[in-house]
């Protein structure tokens, strides 16, 4: 059921281990993959965004808002779920659902249960099991409550880039997603990826 929480899509990174460029454009099962991810978002959230850094008329099509990180040198996912929360809290919102630009088959009730998992502080991030029963955080996939973006600005300035140590400190829900038949947080980061998603798409 569709929510009116913003989402972001993160689209930001530099894509070093596809040769450079713009993941999202990749295609797997006949549609580029941020085609895939857009349409699974749209059904879950209100407004959408994408986080990205350079030209923006390279995604006008889309008629979405594209926002470039604050912070220079490509600070990582986080400057992007900070460039939504600001662009958020424009509107009065008071959170927005992140999802990477790069996994195509995140779950269609992702929404759903961040808000479910919710910790005290707002925040929830997505996670599932490996082969061996290990839990994997995907933090790229979260809930974020506008009212940390200042908290999240200055852990930023301060040199803070990994995702987790962050979410840790502010007391983050998890919500758990199966991972039969496949990991639904699947990413896309080399070609062998992409004929792997292929396989996974049919």
């Amino acid at each position: 059921m569709p929510t009116d929480i913003p989402g972001i899509i993160l689209a930001g990174g530099r894509a070093t281990r596809m040769g450079g460029g713009d993941k999202g454009f990749r295609r797997v099962a006949g549609r580029r993959l941020i085609d895939h991810v857009i349409a699974r978002l749209a059904d879950q959230c209100g407004p959408l965004a994408i986080n990205a850094n350079g030209d923006p008329s390279r995604f006008a099509e889309f008629g979405l808002p594209v926002l470039p990180d604050s912070l220079p040198d490509f600070p990582g996912p986080l400057a992007g779920v900070l460039a939504g929360l600001d662009w958020a809290a424009g509107f009065g919102a008071g959170a927005i659902v992140s999802v990477a630009a790069d996994t195509p088959f995140f779950p269609r009730d992702l929404v759903a249960r961040l808000r479910d998992a919710a910790g005290p502080s707002g925040l929830a991030l997505a996670a599932s099991r490996d082969a061996e029963g290990k839990l994997w955080q995907h933090p790229t996939f979260g809930l974020w409550p506008v009212s940390l973006r200042g908290d999240l600005s200055a852990a930023l300035q301060g040199g803070l880039r990994k995702i987790v140590l962050w979410t840790e400190r502010h007391g983050a829900g998890i919500a758990e997603f199966p991972s039969a038949p496949f990991d639904p947080f699947f990413n896309i980061n080399t070609p062998e990826d992409i004929a792997e998603a292929e396989r996974l798409a049919r």
